[in-house]
């Protein structure tokens, strides 16, 4: 049975959609820049994903658009900064537990 939840976002014309899903990544990287604090092993090890995923995946978009771009300028759309300057002021050494802990989230990731 159709909900009217249902009806309201099969009605979004794409370009609705698209814009509704550019503002949602704004957002997560408005979000990404308030929690500096959040490092990107955690991510990783928690969601699968971190900050240079969404780089790489920006880059992979932009290509597929015809649209060259490096990685080093998606990272700084990402970061919001140079990912250097990133490492440098916000990226803390990964623990040795940190580092088991994302061994076993890779391993429960690739496993059948």
């Amino acid at each position: 049975m159709e909900t009217k939840q249902d009806r309201d976002s099969s009605q979004l014309s794409e370009r609705d959609a698209t814009a509704i899903e550019a503002a949602v990544l704004r957002r997560l990287l408005e979000h990404f820049d308030q929690r500096k604090d959040v490092q990107n092993i955690e991510l990783m090890i928690l969601a699968g994903f971190c900050r240079n995923c969404l780089s790489k995946w920006f880059v992979e978009a932009a290509r597929e658009r015809g649209v060259e771009i490096d990685l080093e300028q998606a990272r700084e759309r990402i970061y919001g900064m140079p990912y250097g300057e990133w490492k440098d002021r916000y990226q803390q050494p990964a623990s040795p537990e940190q580092l088991e802990r994302l061994e076993a989230a890779e391993k429960r990731q690739t496993s059948p």
